[in-house]
C-alpha cells in the first residue's frame, strides 16, 4: 500500500536529493539519490518516492528540467507532495 505525505524543507538550498524520470522520460518524477544528513533526509524522503507536487503544483507531466527549475528556483521553503514507492 502506498501513501502520500508532505514535506516542507526550509531553504535555501542544497535540498539533499537528486531527481530522475518525467515526461520526457515517460516516468514519474522519482528520488533517486539523498545525501546522508541532508535536508531531505531530517524530513524523512526515501529514495524511490514518487514527487506528486512541488510547491503546490502537480509534477504530472512536468518533464525534468521543468521539475528541476521549480525546485532551483525556490529560495524559500521548499514544499512537496511524495508517495512511498510501494
Amino acid at each position: 500500500m502506498s501513501s502520500s505525505y508532505s514535506v516542507s524543507l526550509a531553504g535555501p538550498a542544497p535540498w539533499g536529493f537528486r531527481l530522475q524520470g518525467g515526461k520526457d522520460f515517460c516516468l514519474p518524477l522519482t528520488i533517486s539519490r539523498l545525501t546522508e544528513g541532508g535536508k531531505a533526509v531530517k524530513a524523512g524522503m526515501n529514495t524511490g518516492d514518487i514527487i506528486l507536487s512541488i510547491n503546490g503544483i502537480s509534477s504530472e507531466g512536468m518533464n525534468h528540467l521543468e521539475a528541476q527549475n521549480k525546485i532551483k528556483a525556490c529560495t524559500g521553503n521548499l514544499s512537496l507532495t511524495l508517495k512511498r514507492k510501494s
